[in-house]
C-alpha cells in the first residue's frame, strides 16, 4: 500500500464501506486514497440475469436437469488442491460420474486462471480427461464463468471469491473445501465460509446435490457485502477516472459491456453409460449413469458413444450412439451409418444417430429402421429415447406400420416420443429389415 511511508496509488477502488473500515484500521495512511465505486463484475451478472435460460441452453442443460458448477480457487487448500490431503475434486469426480444420472445432472467446472496457467491448459485437461469423457465441461476461466454461475442450480465450491459471488446471486452453495485460515477472520467472506453448509464427501452425493435447498440464509446476506452500489459501478468508476484525468465527464449514461452469450457446448458422454430401464406397457423408465449395474431391480443395458476410447467398450455395447448432421457426407447419411455400425459390431442390437436436439434415426438388428422425435416441448436427449426404444423392443414391443408413441420417464419428467418407420428418398416403405 505504501512506498516510503506514502500511498503509491491515486485511487484505491473499494466495493463496500466495510472494506474502508478495515483499510483505515490496518493502513490509515492509505485511507484518503480509497474510493467507493461498487463492483462492475457483479453488476454485469446482475444485468444478465434475464439471460439465465439462454446461458443454460448454451451449456446444453435440458428442462429437468440440475446444473452443478464445481468451483475452485488456486490455493493448495482449495477444491482443486495440490494432493496434500486436501485434493478433494479429483477424488470426487469419479463418484460424481457414477452416482449422478446424466439426464438429471449437468456438470461444469470453473477453475481459477492461476490453476490453468500455473500447470498449463494441457495438463489440466489431461488430469480431468476422464471426467470430461463423462460429460464434465471446463468453463473458460476468463470469459465464461459469470454466465455459468448465472445458469447454475448449485455451486460446489470453496473459499474463493467465485463461490461468494454465487451465494450473493442467491444460488445454493455447498463448500467442499473451507480453509478459513487463508482468510482475514474479520471479512464477510470469512464469515460466509464459517457458516455455509458443507459437502459430506463420504455421504450420498445424489441426495446432497438433488435435495431441496433454499438460498443460504445468514444474518448478513452475501449480496449486501459484494457491493454497496449494486448496478451503479459504471457511473461511479467513470466519475473517478475522469476526475483523476482532470477531464470533464462525458454526458449520457455510463454502462458496462453485457455478458456475451457463450458458444453452444452440450455435454459429451464418450464413456460407457449403464442404462437402467423399467417397461410397463408403453411407459419406459430410463436412468443413465456411469455406475456399474448393481443393487437394482431394473433391467440394464450398455449404451456407448462411437468415440469411446476403449475398443472393448464398443465390442460389448448393446446400443451405439453417434451425433451429427443428417447429411454428413463422412457417414453417408444416418441410415447408412447405422447399417454399417451394426455390421461392424455384431453384438450391438441398436445403432442410434442423433441428428438434432429432438430427432434421432435408429436401426434395430433384425427389426428395421425408425425415426424418433421427442418434440420441441419434450426436451429429452434423443439418445435416452433410443435406449427407451431398445428396452421396449426387448420386452416384446412391436412398432406398427403407422408408428407408435412411447412415454419415457427421465429424472422428474415424462416425455412423449414418436416412433415411426423410417423412409428415405427412393424407398416407399420402412427401412430394410
Amino acid at each position: 500500500m505504501l512506498e516510503d511511508g506514502l500511498p503509491y496509488v491515486d485511487g484505491l477502488v473499494l466495493s463496500h464501506p466495510e472494506q474502508l473500515v478495515r483499510l483505515r484500521r490496518e493502513c490509515p495512511e492509505a485511507g484518503d486514497t480509497a474510493r467507493l465505486a461498487g463492483d462492475p463484475c457483479f453488476d454485469r451478472m446482475l444485468a444478465a440475469r434475464p439471460r439465465r435460460e439462454w446461458f443454460r441452453r448454451a451449456l446444453g442443460v435440458r428442462d429437468g436437469q440440475r446444473l452443478v458448477v464445481l468451483n475452485s480457487t488456486w490455493n493448495p487448500e482449495g477444491f482443486f488442491g495440490d494432493g496434500g490431503g486436501t485434493d478433494v475434486l479429483p477424488t470426487l469426480l469419479p463418484r460424481l460420474a457414477e452416482e449422478l444420472p446424466v439426464d438429471e445432472f449437468r456438470l461444469a467446472a470453473v477453475l481459477h486462471p492461476n490453476i490453468w496457467y500455473g500447470h498449463g491448459p494441457g495438463q489440466v485437461r489431461a488430469w480431468l480427461d476422464r471426467a470430461r469423457r463423462h460429460g464434465l465441461t471446463l468453463i473458460d476461466p476468463v470469459h465464461g464463468w459469470r454466465q455459468a454461475l448465472l445458469a447454475a442450480d448449485l455451486v460446489l465450491g470453496d473459499f474463493g471469491a467465485v463461490t461468494y459471488y454465487a451465494a450473493a446471486l442467491g444460488t445454493p452453495v455447498l463448500l467442499a473445501a473451507s480453509a478459513s485460515d487463508r482468510l482475514d477472520p474479520d471479512t464477510p467472506l470469512a464469515a460466509f465460509v464459517r457458516e455455509a453448509p458443507r459437502l459430506d464427501p463420504w455421504g450420498s452425493l445424489r441426495e446432497q446435490l438433488s435435495g431441496p435447498r433454499s438460498r443460504l440464509r445468514r444474518p448478513n446476506d452475501p449480496a449486501e457485502y459484494v457491493s454497496s452500489a449494486p448496478g451503479g459501478s459504471a457511473a461511479l468508476l467513470r466519475t473517478l477516472f475522469y476526475g483523476l484525468l482532470e477531464l470533464p465527464e462525458p454526458e449520457g449514461d455510463a454502462s458496462l459491456e453485457p455478458l456475451p452469450l457463450p458458444p453452444y457446448t452440450p455435454p459429451r458422454h464418450t464413456c460407457p453409460l449403464v442404462v437402467r430401464t423399467h417397461v410397463d406397457g408403453r411407459d419406459v423408465v430410463v436412468e443413465r449413469s456411469a455406475a456399474p449395474p448393481y443393487g437394482t431391480e431394473l433391467e440394464t443395458h450398455l449404451a456407448v458413444h462411437e468415440d469411446a476410447r476403449n475398443p472393448h467398450d464398443l465390442a460389448r455395447a448393446d446400443v451405439l450412439v453417434r451425433e451429427g448432421p443428417p447429411d454428413d457426407p463422412r457417414f453417408g447419411g444416418a441410415d447408412r451409418w447405422a447399417a454399417e455400425t451394426l455390421r461392424h459390431h455384431p453384438q450391438c442390437a441398436l445403432a442410434a444417430y442423433v441428428s438434432g436436439r429432438e430427432t434421432c434415426t435408429v436401426r434395430v438388428r433384425d427389426v428395421g429402421a425408425f425415426e424418433l422425435t421427442t418434440g420441441a416441448d419434450a426436451d429429452l436427449d434423443p439418445a435416452a429415447a433410443a435406449s427407451a426404444l431398445h428396452a421396449w423392443l426387448v420386452r416384446g414391443g412391436v412398432v406398427p406400420e403407422g408408428g407408435t408413441r412411447l412415454r419415457v420417464h427421465v429424472a422428474d419428467g415424462v416425455h412423449s416420443v414418436e416412433v415411426r418407420p423410417a423412409t428415405w428418398p427412393g424407398r416407399t416403405g420402412p427401412g430394410d429389415r
